[in-house]
């Protein structure tokens, strides 16, 4: 069985035996890893990661922007509700993407590629407090915002799932560490439609379709169900997410990544902690529609010896029957 074909039973809870294993290792420690290991690749490859999360293709606002950002303008939901987003369809924008598949093609693994959801896209625009704000003031302005912004993921994704992607990767963080960051109404009026409309559109060409969103989610996890997504990333047990309640609801519904967590585990040199509870998780969740990940990048204050000690341990429980 490939690592590809590993990871599609899994979240279709097929219990293939083994775990797939994936890590969120390069954002901060690519020096320190290409100093130890020749290269980022070398790593992935010495812990046969089964998955691979693959960024790049075009930016929907780089160009469009770019004047108004000179002249000084406030963009405000009304700005961007006139402007045309940047074009979509130029193949050149796709070339690091291209790159990335034939590089893990070889290797069999699941290739999930990044695209932009409808909140956190536009927080680099508005800035988060200011969205915010803009949610309440302008909600029928900023709604029309959010339907470009669906219509341009939907045209990116098109041109991905051409390439060949396994997975469109839905990066949309809605949480806070103990909630969401807006109400459930307000999410589900102004969010959950997009949402919806997107991964319906992706399912029809037969890929699986997954969601990045930190933090406590909780209140939306019904509509995560009801939208289609197949798995989710984090599943993040230190907020108000306990693995009971996955177990108890939700594990017959969409899989999950996770099970490493960046906030208490990894990166702080407590050995037998970080043990304990990679221990703890695989206990927990082996056999069910889980892949082991971090629940995001692993800090820069995590060592090689940490590292490696944490997923010599990952590969070794994962690849038990």
């Amino acid at each position: 069985m490939t690592s590809k074909e590993l990871v599609i039973k899994t979240m279709r809870g097929e219990n293939p035996g083994k775990t797939p294993v994936y890590g969120w290792v390069a954002a901060n420690l690519s020096q320190q890893i290409t100093d130890e290991f020749g290269s980022v690749a070398n790593f992935e490859d010495k812990y046969n990661f089964d998955m691979a999360h693959i960024f790049g293709g075009p930016d929907p606002f780089r160009k469009c922007l770019a004047p108004l950002i000179a002249k000084g303008e406030e963009l405000t939901p009304e700005v961007l509700a006139d402007i045309e987003f940047d074009d979509i369809n130029s193949l050149t924008d796709y070339e690091d993407v291209k790159a990335g598949l034939a590089h893990h093609r070889l290797r069999d693994r699941f290739c999930y590629v990044q695209t932009m959801g409808i909140f956190e896209a536009l927080n680099g625009v508005f800035g988060i407090e200011n969205h915010l704000l803009y949610m309440a003031m302008y909600p029928d302005e900023l709604m029309e915002v959010y339907r470009k912004m669906a219509d341009w993921n939907i045209e990116n994704a098109r041109h991905l799932i051409e390439l060949g992607v396994d997975c469109v990767h839905v990066s949309d963080d809605w949480g806070s560490q103990k909630s969401m960051m807006f109400s459930p109404s307000m999410y589900r009026e102004m969010i959950f439609p997009h949402h919806k409309r997107m991964v319906s559109e992706y399912k029809k060409s037969g890929v699986m379709v997954s969601l990045h969103s930190d933090g406590c989610i909780t209140p939306a996890l019904d509509s995560v169900v009801e939208i289609g997504y197949d798995f989710i990333h984090p599943w993040q047990e230190n907020c108000n997410m306990p693995y009971s309640l996955y177990l108890d609801k939700y594990q017959d519904k969409f899989g999950i990544l996770g099970g490493v967590c960046v906030q208490s585990t990894i990166g702080f040199g407590n050995y037998e902690r970080l043990e304990s509870e990679i221990k703890r998780v695989f206990a927990t969740l082996k056999h069910k529609r889980w892949a082991c990940c971090t629940t995001h990048f692993v800090q820069d204050s995590c060592s090689m010896e940490e590292l490696t000690f944490a997923f010599d341990l990952i590969r070794r429980l994962a690849d038990e029957k």
